[in-house]
């Protein structure tokens, strides 16, 4: 990648054989032992973050782990998969498109990767009773509730038919499921507090091509990011699929606000 320092070329080399070294690893516990097919990803994710000199700040309390949670959060970029991913052992709601991409595809099915089809309006079924199933069994799954990545500054409205499904899915419409709020908000840049201009360009989405953008991290040197866990919503009998989401949209967003200012919400 011409104009990137010999530091961060360094840093994508160690990446690159980090990786060569975990794929066939994970392949071999994705056959012999799949209960543990969570432990490499979440190496793999701290080393992502490690060589592109991303560093998290955590507030808030996550979900316990086996707790089986329904996790979800606003999306801003590629990055958010590495960010999250490095904190704790989850699989991820992403849209079918993905699963062809050259490489990153490859990798999401190593992670266990619920893909949907947006084409297909009877897909959502078939995710929902992938989720509701994963969740019962004790797994944490994220969904990006905007259904796209934001341009950084600004966070879409969440939508909720994947919350409903999902809990229907479950296979007793009235059990609870818990939904976990959490706000990705990235806000430093090479070492300094990131404005509007810095957020947008740590954005992902539009157009942007993944290895300019790759590139571009990688000059950074430093990126900051918060993640900031909500309160837990029970959706179930109290509370509805629309209710849930109402909710967990205001925290995140309320998160997000006071992650910008520096100031709390309210």
């Amino acid at each position: 990648m011409n104009g990137l320092s010999a530091g961060a070329l360094l840093r994508l080399a160690l990446l690159g054989l980090g990786t060569l070294a975990l794929v066939p690893l994970q392949l071999v516990v994705l056959r012999a032992w799949p209960a543990q097919a969570g432990v490499l990803p979440l190496r793999f994710h701290r080393l992502v973050c490690f060589c592109l000199g991303v560093r998290r700040r955590v507030r808030g309390t996550p979900p316990s782990p086996g707790a089986g949670a329904l996790i979800v959060a606003n999306h801003v970029s590629w990055l958010d998969i590495c960010v999250l991913g490095a904190e704790q052992k989850l699989a991820f709601v992403a849209k079918s498109e993905v699963a062809s991409w050259p490489v990153i595809g490859f990798l999401a099915k190593l992670q266990h990767t619920v893909f949907i089809d947006r084409q297909r309006r009877s897909a959502t079924a078939g995710v929902a009773a992938a989720m509701g199933a994963r969740i019962a069994a004790g797994e944490d799954i994220v969904l990006f509730a905007e259904g796209t990545t934001g341009d950084g500054t600004r966070i879409l409205p969440f939508r909720s038919s994947l919350l409903g499904a999902a809990h229907q899915a479950m296979g007793d419409t009235e059990s609870d499921v818990t939904v976990y709020p959490l706000a990705v908000t990235y806000t430093g840049w090479q070492g300094l507090p990131g404005g509007r201009i810095e957020r947008g360009a740590l954005a992902w989405y539009g157009d942007t091509e993944l290895v300019p953008h790759l590139r571009h991290v990688l000059a950074c040197g430093k990126v900051d990011v918060e993640l900031v866990w909500g309160a837990p919503i029970v959706m179930g009998r109290a509370t509805s699929r629309k209710e849930a989401t109402r909710l967990a949209e205001a925290t995140v967003r309320a998160a997000r606000r006071e992650a910008v200012t520096g100031r709390p919400a309210g």
